[in-house]
C-alpha cells in the first residue's frame, strides 16, 4: 500500500488541530499508518494550568536501528479567514500549491514522511525499524508534548538512534537548507521599583525608569559574543517596556521590561540569567533600589555536528533536489531541542516563506520531491 503524499497532506490540512486541539488529526495518521504495519499508540498528557494534548508514537518493526522522524500536526490560528484567497481548513490547489494552514508548516512534511515509508516497506526488506513522533503542542508552551513523549516511549524501553524532525528549513527552495542545531532561548522580565511621587518634586521620588533604562542600556549594548563555526552571534531584543502610568503629572511606582536572548553554544541560559543579575544588582545597589527577574528557559542550544546523519540527509537532498544544501543553526527554537538528548537530530522541510501567513502554502511538486528525499533517507541508512 503506497500513500499519496498531498492526498494526505489534504486530509491533515482539514484537520483544524490549532494548539492544543486535536480535531482527528491523530487519527488521520494512524488510519495512514496501520495498514502499513506500524503499532500506533496515541497518548494524551495534561498537566495543572494547561489543556491536554494528544500526541502519536508509531513504530514499525521490533529491531534493529531505530530511525525516527519527528514532526508535530498542530497549527497556528488562521487569523482572520476573511483575508485567505480560500478557507485555510479546506485545502485547495492553485497554479502548483496546496493553500492551507499548516501547509508549510508541517502537515505536508508529515505526509511526506509517510508517504516515504510507505514505499521504502514496499520496496525493502527493512533491516531494522521506522517510527514517528508526532505531537499537537509544539506551536505553543511545548508542555504537554515531544519533552513527555521521550520520556515516556523510553520509560517502555525504546531507544532511537537517529531521527530527522520535519520542520520548514529551506528559506527559498527545496534543498536549500538542512539544520543541525539551534540557538537557545530564555526570556526575561525585569521589573525595577522606585517611590511614586508628583513630577515637580522629583528629589521626593525616585523614578524606576531612569534605573531601568540604564540597565537595559548596560544590557543591550554589550556584545555576548562573535558567532563561531557553526553558529551565528547571540542577541538581546528588549520586546516591552511597561510602567501601566495613566496620568502625565505623576512619577510612577515601578516599570517592567521584557526581553528575549538567543543564544550559540558559547553561554548556557544559567550564566546568562546570573549576568543579567549582576547588572541589576549593580545598578541598583546606590539606593537599595528593589528588583525582581523572572525568567523562562525555551532551551539550550545545540549542534548535531557535521557526521553520518548529516551525510546521509545531504546526500539524499543532493541526489533528489540538484542542490547542495547549507548547514546551518539559524530560525527559532524546535522540538529538536528535546530529542538531541536522546539521539543525533538534524531537520529538514519544505520551504518556510509562507509559515505562519496568511494564504500558507506549499509546492505540489516539492511535497513529492520530500517525500522521494526522505525515501532516500531510509535507504541510504539502513544499508549504510
Amino acid at each position: 500500500m503506497k500513500i499519496d503524499p498531498l492526498e494526505l497532506s489534504k486530509q491533515l490540512i482539514k484537520c483544524r488541530s490549532v494548539t492544543p486541539h486535536d480535531d482527528g488529526v491523530m487519527d488521520v495518521l494512524v488510519q495512514a499508518l496501520e495498514p502499513l504495519g506500524f503499532k500506533c499508540e496515541i497518548v494524551t498528557f495534561s498537566e495543572e494550568g494547561t489543556e491536554p494534548v494528544k500526541n502519536l508514537y508509531a513504530r514499525f518493526g521490533n529491531g534493529g536501528k531505530n530511525f525516527c522522524f519527528a514532526g508535530h500536526v498542530d497549527v497556528v490560528p488562521s487569523g482572520d479567514e476573511a483575508s485567505w484567497t480560500s478557507n485555510p481548513f479546506l485545502p485547495e490547489v492553485r497554479g502548483g500549491m496546496l493553500y492551507g494552514r499548516g501547509a508549510s508548516d508541517m502537515k505536508c512534511a508529515v505526509a511526506a514522511f509517510v508517504a516515504a515509508a510507505s514505499a521504502f516497506i514496499e520496496k525493502t526488506q527493512v533491516p531494522g525499524s521506522i517510527s514517528l513522533l508526532i505531537t499537537g503542542d509544539e506551536e505553543a508552551i511545548s508542555i504537554n508534548g515531544t519533552k513527555k513523549m521521550l520520556a515516556h516511549i523510553a520509560a517502555k524501553g525504546e531507544k532511537l538512534d537517529a531521527c530527522i524532525v520535519g520542520e520548514p528549513t529551506n528559506p527559498e527552495a527545496l534543498g536549500g537548507m538542512v539544520k543541525i542545531g539551534r540557538r537557545g532561548s530564555v526570556m526575561f522580565s525585569v521589573t525595577i521599583w522606585g517611590k511614586q511621587g508628583h513630577v515637580a518634586y522629583p528629589h521626593l521620588a525616585d523614578n524606576p525608569i531612569k534605573r531601568l533604562n540604564t540597565i537595559l542600556y548596560s544590557l543591550s549594548t554589550h556584545q555576548l559574543d562573535s558567532g563561531n563555526e557553526f553558529f551565528q552571534p547571540s542577541n538581546l531584543e528588549i520586546v516591552t517596556f511597561d510602567v501601566n502610568n495613566p496620568a502625565d503629572n505623576v512619577i510612577p511606582q515601578m516599570a517592567t521590561a521584557k526581553f528575549n536572548i538567543r543564544f550559540n553554544d558559547e553561554h548556557t541560559s544559567g550564566t546568562l540569567i546570573k549576568w543579567v543579575e549582576g547588572i541589576c544588582a549593580s545598578i541598583c545597589e546606590d539606593n537599595g533600589a528593589k528588583f525582581e527577574i523572572k525568567t523562562r528557559v525555551s532551551g539550550e542550544s545545540f549542534i548535531t555536528k557535521p557526521g553520518e546523519l548529516s551525510n546521509i540527509v545531504c546526500d539524499a537532498v543532493t541526489k533528489i533536489t540538484g542542490n547542495i544544501p547549507e548547514l546551518s543553526t539559524t530560525g527559532g527554537t524546535s522540538d529538536a531541542r528535546f530529542i538531541k538528548d536522546y539521539c543525533p537530530v538534524v531537520e529538514f522541510g519544505l520551504c518556510n516563506k509562507t509559515a505562519h501567513k496568511i494564504d500558507e502554502s506549499a509546492s505540489v511538486d516539492e511535497i513529492y520531491k520530500l517525500a522521494e528525499v526522505y525515501e532516500a533517507v531510509l535507504y541510504d541508512y539502513f544499508t549504510a
